[in-house]
């Protein structure tokens, strides 16, 4: 069974730190790239960041580049997101994506969300 947990949403003040974890299990972890998503109330879900399996650029959003930063563990089936700076635009639901195609079939798994809330 496949599953994405995101864990440490929270209020932050602005310009604060928070490091957001997802624990990916169920599926080769080391062999998915890996992303983080947001969607803000009103707003559409938008790519955050993207690492990629093991070798290769990591890519980022024009709003969050130089603020947030996406690492991963592959020995212990984890990505994070520390985002650095923060703003109330930042305020928003994350997500954990894996995804993949492999022999023309597609591989995507979400993760349930985890909140985000930039406020003095």
């Amino acid at each position: 069974q496949v599953q994405l947990v995101e864990s440490g949403g929270g209020l932050v003040h602005p310009g604060g730190s928070w490091r957001l974890s997802c624990a990916a299990s169920g599926f080769t972890f080391s062999t998915y790239p890996m992303s983080w998503y947001r969607q803000a109330p009103g707003k559409e879900r938008e790519l955050v960041a993207r690492i990629p399996s093991a070798y290769g650029s990591t890519n980022y959003a024009d709003s969050v580049k130089g603020r947030f930063t996406i690492s991963r563990d592959n020995a212990k089936n984890m990505v994070y997101l520390q985002m650095d700076s923060l703003n109330p635009e930042d305020t928003a639901v994350y997500y954990c994506n894996a995804q993949r195609t492999l022999w023309n079939q597609k591989f995507d798994y979400w993760g349930q969300g985890t909140q985000v809330t930039v406020s003095s």
